[in-house]
């Protein structure tokens, strides 16, 4: 079989690669390409673009690139029909791949969904769209196969890949000091940072993120480097600061920190994951209209994944304009020095693990999709 996946951030990336393993070992005849990042050219693919080079994001962003987004587009689906796949496996990234579905509809390409766009969170009329342009929707969230039964769409849950990848990690039961030794930290405890994948993520969620670096002086600050990001895209953000940043090692990282702030998405999840308590911080450009959107469009009561699949808040998410150094120093103050506070969020991430089940999620789903396929 030809499968075409299609990344578009550094989170679609790990899981669509644990996903291409799987598939090449289910499927002797396997042969994989797509638009993604390092992990998936790893895991065996053909990557024809870098999610580098195409993610967008932010409300007025993608409005002033819409010009770049048509041109992505036109470029994915002109490799998609010169490739010929079986199927198009589709990774998150919602804005572009419903896009992508779309272009692909009344074609012979078959399409495949592998994490749902948060349509539960952003727009439910979407739904409507993804029955019509998607043969198979893979969630990766147990609420998601009640939501989308409610619309009359039946999806398939196998379980939560971050699991998996939690579970493999590398490094994992290192001693602190092996780690502060090969990346020239010092001896005081740690607050991860982890401010996103995107520019546009530092550009407006580190510089706060750093400041509390001064009102702590007993912890080391210490930003987790996504794999798209350099030295030089944090160094305007942290000049002056003495915060270190470390590349490829975020879940090493996360197992030798006290705490962390953490940019909303999946790394929330993988910070509970890794039983580290934390703060969640978004924020976002445009100011009062940037809010006002963000206030308009948000159909949930909480943005953080560990709080939507807890049902409840197990730690504080600062949005927007909540976002702010009052707030975050004593959100962080919280978790650090309260025992109480640790707790309580310790045990809520407990009830977390416990509804994401247990490891093989990518192994389950991969079966799934070559079954369906092999039916087909």
């Amino acid at each position: 079989m030809r499968y075409y996946v299609i990344a578009g951030e550094a989170s679609g990336d790990l899981h669509a690669s644990n996903l291409i393993r799987e598939l090449i070992r289910l499927d002797a005849t396997a042969v994989v390409r797509g638009w993604g990042g390092d992990l998936m050219r790893e895991a065996g693919a053909d990557v024809a673009r870098h999610y580098k080079d195409t993610a967008v994001m932010g409300f007025l962003t993608v409005v002033r690139n819409v010009g770049k987004i048509r041109e992505n587009l036109r470029a994915c689906l002109q490799d998609i029909r010169e490739w010929r796949p079986d199927v198009v496996v589709l990774v998150d990234y919602g804005g572009f791949n419903l896009r992508v579905a779309a272009l692909l509809e009344g074609g012979a390409t078959r399409v495949f969904y592998y994490i749902s766009p948060k349509v539960w969170a952003w727009n439910t009329g979407r739904v409507r769209k993804i029955r019509r342009l998607v043969e198979r929707m893979f969630v990766i969230f147990p609420f998601e196969v009640e939501f989308y039964r409610s619309f009359g769409y039946q999806v398939y849950y196998a379980g939560n890949p971050l699991v998996d990848a939690i579970e493999r990690r590398e490094g994992k039961g290192e001693r602190f000091e092996e780690f502060a030794g090969r990346n020239g930290l010092s001896r005081k405890p740690i607050v991860a940072l982890l401010a996103g994948s995107r520019l546009q993520e530092l550009k407006h969620v580190l510089p706060k993120m750093a400041r509390m670096a001064g009102r702590f002086p007993g912890y080391q600050f210490v930003v987790a480097g996504a794999p798209s990001m350099t030295d030089g895209d944090y160094a305007p953000f942290l000049e002056g600061t003495g915060i270190r940043v470390v590349h490829g090692q975020t879940y090493r990282l996360l197992q030798q920190a006290r705490a962390a702030l953490v940019t909303s998405g999946t790394a929330t999840l993988e910070t509970a994951l890794l039983g580290v308590p934390q703060v969640v911080c978004y924020s976002g450009e445009g100011g009062a209209l940037s809010y006002w959107l963000f206030k308009w469009f948000v159909k949930v009561r909480f943005i953080s994944l560990v709080n939507l699949v807890a049902g409840e808040e197990v730690v504080r998410e600062l949005l927007m304009q909540k976002l702010n150094d009052r707030n975050l120093f004593s959100s962080l103050s919280a978790i650090l020095d309260d025992p109480d506070a640790r707790r309580r969020v310790e045990e809520g991430y407990a009830e977390v693990r416990r509804r994401l089940g247990g490891v093989g999620a990518s192994a389950r789903v991969a079966a799934l999709m070559v079954d369906a396929l092999r039916e087909g």
